[in-house]
């Protein structure tokens, strides 16, 4: 069994499962508990419990270079083989990346677009709600054309507490498409304004993006993966999937490209 880890700047997502079959199973650490590659190593066992004994390679997307070889040495520790790891010298991921600085790209946005160009219809605009909100497009033949970064959703909630003293913490949730855009107090004003200024910031980018590069008459769809993507999709204009997998997806088809 093949296992995919994406690290990213909140979580460590951990997938097992194969080409042909895809994700079986799927955990998270916290990127912030890897101290080092024995702690990793460590968390890694405790996480996967047995089915680490079904794992014999693997596969880690990273932008969080400090953390990356911590898990590079602890999956050789604990599978006894060095994981692929995109970005290295000499692992082809099969598709063009038309940027400025094609090294700037981050892992996981590149990722995302191998996932989108094998498995969705294109071209497409790849939503990832992570740590930063990322918007990417991806062209008719799977090139990656470059992308929108603007901060995520818990990030601006932190930042909002952080500012202004007298504002609680307010928790995530599963917002109702009925949410009064006027808040009756502060909760409630803080709930419109993050739930309906991030669906009109969404909307507004897409509605931009797809004025700019959509065919004549083609709406472009949005493919929407990350653990908040379900949050706002329903609320959105145009055509929306959400496809939570899409960055192990990804993993899956570069390892498949490179072994």
């Amino acid at each position: 069994m093949l296992l995919a880890i994406d690290v990213g700047n909140t979580n460590l997502v951990l997938a097992l499962g194969d080409v042909e079959g895809g994700v079986r199973d799927v955990w998270r650490i916290r990127t912030d508990a890897i101290a080092d590659a024995v702690t990793c190593g460590a968390l890694i066992r405790d996480t996967m419990g047995t089915a680490l004994d079904q794992t014999s390679d693997a596969i880690v997307a990273s932008v969080v270079p400090d953390v990356t070889p911590h898990v590079v040495d602890a999956l050789a520790s604990v599978i006894g083989t060095p994981p692929l790891i995109v970005g290295a010298p000499g692992i082809e991921l099969g598709i063009d990346v038309n940027i400025d600085r094609p090294e700037q790209a981050g892992a996981d946005r590149l990722v995302n677009a191998v996932g989108a160009k094998a498995h969705h219809s294109l071209p497409a605009i790849v939503l990832d709600f992570g740590t930063a909100t990322t918007l990417d497009l991806v062209g008719v033949d799977g090139a990656y054309e470059g992308g929108i970064i603007a901060p995520g959703v818990a990030l601006s909630i932190d930042s909002l507490e952080r500012a202004a003293a007298q504002l609680p913490k307010l928790e995530l949730r599963s917002f109702e498409a009925d949410l009064p855009i006027l808040g009756k107090n502060t909760i409630a004003a803080m709930e419109s304004g993050v739930f309906w200024g991030y669906v009109s910031m969404i909307d507004g980018l897409l509605s931009r993006l797809r004025a700019v590069h959509a065919a004549p008459g083609d709406d472009m769809q949005a493919i929407m993966t990350g653990g908040l993507a379900s949050l706002f999709a329903r609320h959105l204009a145009g055509p929306v999937i959400v496809d939570v997998d899409l960055t192990v997806k990804g993993l899956f088809e570069i390892f498949a490209r490179n072994r």
